[in-house]
């Protein structure tokens, strides 16, 4: 049985390469082609094709409305986001409304070809420099909130329990008493939300990094 594709791209040279090339495929047909969003918008749920390629910047609306507003009348169709933009804003609007790819259009056709198989197969295909900007978001979103809560001495306890101290070491270097330093390090276990040594000293590492 092959995949059943809908492309819905207002550029008509790309969309016609698109079909052409997909329908020369044994495994894929397109079902569909669209050249504006609102003919996309009313056409698609009765077509449910399984893959539809999506250009986000049409004529008379975002690619990504029309997803939002198809998402669930058509539950076991794939979108992916083939487009020329690559600003982080329109990549996660697109992934958030429900798109499961993200291509840029200089992509090679066989890299496309490949990703619409992926895509009905259950993967995610992203343009490489697409999925290195994701990666790089959830980096960046990793809260430090939890170690900005402690104060400075917790800092350095923490610190010394990470190069392998002990509670009566750090109190010597610290002077202060053993009570003081067990204070402390129940401190940081409440403030980082872990309950051991071993947790504290992997997320101060982390945090570190």
């Amino acid at each position: 049985m092959s995949i059943s594709i809908a492309i819905v791209e207002d550029e008509k040279n790309y969309n016609n390469a698109l079909k052409k090339v997909i329908n020369y495929q044994d495994d894929m047909k397109v079902a569909a082609q669209f050249f504006d969003g609102n003919d996309a918008l009313k056409n698609l749920p009765d077509i449910a094709p399984d893959v539809v390629m999506m250009d986000i910047q049409l004529q008379d609306m975002l690619g990504i409305e029309i997803i939002e507003k198809l998402r669930k009348q058509m539950p076991k169709t794939q979108f992916i986001m083939c487009t020329s933009f690559e600003d982080d804003e329109k990549i996660f609007n697109s992934l958030k409304a429900g798109a499961m790819g993200y291509l840029i259009k200089g992509e090679s056709m066989d890299r496309i070809l490949s990703s619409i198989r992926d895509v009905y197969n259950g993967g995610a295909p992203m343009s490489l420099s697409i999925a290195r900007r994701v990666l790089s978001h959830f980096e960046k979103k990793i809260p430090d909130k939890d170690f900005d809560e402690l104060t400075e001495r917790e800092k350095e306890i923490l610190e010394l329990l990470s190069q392998g101290l002990l509670y009566k070491e750090i109190a010597d270097q610290k002077f202060i008493s053993i009570d003081t330093v067990k204070k402390h390090v129940g401190n940081i276990y409440r403030k980082l939300h872990v309950s051991n040594k071993v947790e504290a000293i992997n997320k101060f590492n982390h945090f570190k990094n």
